[in-house]
């Protein structure tokens, strides 16, 4: 397989894992009181869990599920909460 072939199922398989990713820190962000900066750490970690236990749905290794759910979890994460500049307190108030 092409390195570039690689690339392109990684992000695809990122980009589908973003929406699972998305709904499962804001199910936990609802459900505990975190720290807001600790959100996107917990993203990645989400990211990281969904793209090692994901080996039913693809064939790529498991390093390579573990590229695509990391990135889910920055994307779905990382880049929502950048758009707030305030982020002090906690989640759930």
């Amino acid at each position: 397989m092409e390195t570039r072939e690689i690339l392109d199922d990684v992000m695809a398989f990122a980009s589908i894992l973003a929406v699972f990713v998305l709904a499962l820190v804001q199910l936990v962000k609802n459900s505990i009181s975190i720290p807001r900066n600790a959100v996107p750490i917990i993203g990645l970690l989400i990211g990281l869990l969904i793209g090692a236990a994901a080996y039913p749905f693809t064939d790529l290794d498991i390093v390579l599920r573990l590229w695509a759910g990391g990135l889910a979890g920055l994307s779905a994460t990382g880049l929502f909460e950048l758009a707030f500049k305030d982020r002090p307190g906690t989640t759930k108030e």
